[in-house]
């Protein structure tokens, strides 16, 4: 799919994430996204082929920016454990910000049946666990994280948390505040991984 998205399907983008805040991921229909936007069906189709080709450009909207946040952690001057800490801290800001991508990006159980959701989720994971081990290794050679423990066993450690963490915040109906239980969380993971 092109990267490059019109005004209209980053509209299209915009009220899907708003479909599933309001109702889940079933909510998501063509027949609801044209009643909420107020167009025909038809004219979505012009943009997008089908739901699957919606959910595939929220997946790489969000993909893109986490490989921002994660090109600027792994280029910044900051210690390993900072840049751990801000991944973080703007992921879970991302997530407060945004609580639908939470919908779309842990629904791998609903994409089982769709090969082209699965491998794109795939890919994500992926690559944050690849760009997190980057980080990790560097900061076991500078000595700020314990290195008794494999980089590639921490790496999956901490993404696993960081999932697990924002899982119980979406199980929760988003009643705690993310950012700020997330803080203290975050000092925990700082803490097991400090040399």
């Amino acid at each position: 799919m092109n990267t490059e998205i019109t005004e209209r399907q980053q509209e299209i983008i915009d009220v899907s994430l708003d479909l599933i805040a309001e109702g889940g991921i079933q909510s998501l229909t063509m027949k609801n996204l044209a009643k909420k936007i107020g167009f025909a069906e038809s004219a979505i189709y012009r943009h997008f082929e089908n739901k699957i080709q919606i959910l595939l450009a929220i997946l790489d909207f969000f993909k893109q920016n986490t490989e921002h946040l994660f090109t600027n952690q792994i280029k910044s001057n900051d210690n390993a454990l900072i840049k751990i800490e801000n991944l973080f801290q703007n992921h879970f800001k991302k997530f407060s910000d945004s609580p639908s991508l939470v919908s779309v990006i842990f629904s791998e159980e609903i994409f089982r049946n769709e090969i082209e959701l699965t491998e794109k989720v795939k890919e994500i994971m992926g690559q944050n666990i690849t760009s997190v081990q980057t980080i990790i290794e560097t900061g076991q050679k500078n000595g700020e994280i314990r290195n008794d423990i494999d980089a590639s066993h921490l790496s999956v450690m901490i993404m696993g948390s960081l999932r697990m963490f924002v899982k119980q915040w979406h199980m929760s109906d988003y009643k705690f505040n993310i950012t700020e239980k997330g803080s203290a969380f975050i000092k925990s993971i700082v803490t097991m991984l400090k040399n």
